[in-house]
């Protein structure tokens, strides 16, 4: 009985003996984000790695550290994305751990000429988890890599390691996962968005210009081909009809003059689609909620609430028109098409004609309602 007992002993020391192999956080290089641009004329992957000091961050539990913590920023090229990042091992001490990559930032160049190949890479590689963010930019990625938060904190407080929040939106474009980012870039139908993130040098200073990154755009996609960059104004408005918890503040104009300011709620949009028909042929119903933020001059409300609601059917259909000219999907209502008509959505495949037009919607219906008035009075 007692030789049973010490076996167990031993094989229980033996199981807990295999923590030792772990090594303390200031050990090793934690990766933190990714980037990747393409070199056309020497037809070489460029990879950036950006890594965090994480030795000083160890030493102040809770607080911000006394001392501005650095950047590094190591690049390498190769022909391939893993010859590229391969050559950056040998020069890495401590070594590089991949463990803990949040952020992936693929350069314009990247996402125009070499997304597929790029985008499969990553896809496999089990080094990356699918939770990551993903974005692009045309700005120098070392530059974006070297930005750090305002007030000296490190780079993993800018908008680049921006996680979901429980939080409204407001005025801002939310984050993506190359998860979610995936799922609706092999739809057969609808955009797949991928932010753009580009560096502000103008808007905060402190004893000089203070530098930050913010999303300033989506590039769109449609059946895996890239389209082109959605500018912020449009990219924005789209966030606010597609997601949940985004809000918009909104001037509210009468022949050309500002008479009010209306924070937007998130929108409840309804999508109709007509029987029968060989492509999506729909109408869109859309319910507002807002909040008078500003009155400028007097108006009564219902002339107010007309004012809103024919600015959001003037501004929705504008944008559902230029996607249209530029043969994208921009507001989602193919994905939801195809799943509930089989058939004439494998009739329309053959045809490879793009499946919407400006007669695709029908109608476009706006109900708006003030729900605060922020202290100011209507009879």
């Amino acid at each position: 009985m007692n030789g049973k007992w010490l076996v167990s002993l031993f094989v229980g020391c033996l199981m807990l003996s295999g923590c030792s192999g772990l090594k303390n956080i200031q050990d090793v290089t934690y990766v933190v984000a990714i980037g990747m641009d393409y070199d056309e004329k020497k037809k070489e992957y460029i990879a950036y790695l950006q890594s965090l000091n994480f030795a000083n961050v160890a030493k102040v539990e809770g607080s911000k550290p006394a001392e501005p913590i650095p950047n590094f920023i190591a690049s390498a090229r190769g022909e391939t994305l893993n010859l590229a990042v391969g050559n950056l091992y040998k020069k890495s001490e401590p070594p590089l751990f991949f463990g803990h990559v949040e952020t992936l930032v693929l350069s314009q160049r990247i996402v125009k000429n070499h997304f597929k190949e790029v985008i499969v890479e990553m896809g496999r590689n089990r080094s990356l988890r699918h939770t990551l963010r993903i974005l692009t930019t045309d700005e120098d990625i070392k530059e974006i890599f070297n930005i750090k938060a305002l007030f000296d904190y490190p780079a993993v407080y800018t908008v680049l390691f921006r996680k979901e929040k429980n939080e409204l939106y407001q005025d801002e474009l939310k984050p993506m996962t190359l998860m979610h980012f995936l799922k609706e870039y092999y739809e057969p139908m609808g955009v797949a968005k991928l932010p753009l993130v580009r560096i502000d040098p103008q808007s905060w200073k402190a004893d000089e210009k203070y530098p930050i990154v913010f999303l300033d755009g989506y590039a769109i996609f449609q059946q895996q081909k890239f389209i082109k960059v959605l500018p912020f104004k449009n990219a924005v408005y789209i966030n606010w009809l597609l997601e949940k918890k985004v809000s918009l503040d909104q001037r509210v104009d009468k022949e050309g003059k500002l008479v009010a300011v209306v924070k937007l709620g998130t929108p409840k949009m309804k999508v109709k689609y007509e029987k029968g028909t060989t492509s999506p042929m729909f109408s869109i119903e859309l319910s507002v909620q807002a909040d008078l933020v500003e009155k400028i001059k007097d108006i009564p409300e219902p002339d107010l609430v007309e004012l809103i609601e024919e600015d959001i059917k003037r501004k929705v259909t504008s944008i559902y028109k230029n996607g249209v000219k530029n043969k994208t999907d921009i507001l989602n209502v193919g994905e939801k098409w195809y799943r509930k008509h089989a058939k004439p959505y494998s009739d329309l495949q053959k045809t490879k004609v793009f499946y919407l037009d400006n007669d695709s919607l029908t109608d476009l219906k706006v109900k708006v309602q003030i729900f605060h008035f922020n202290s100011y009075k209507y009879e």
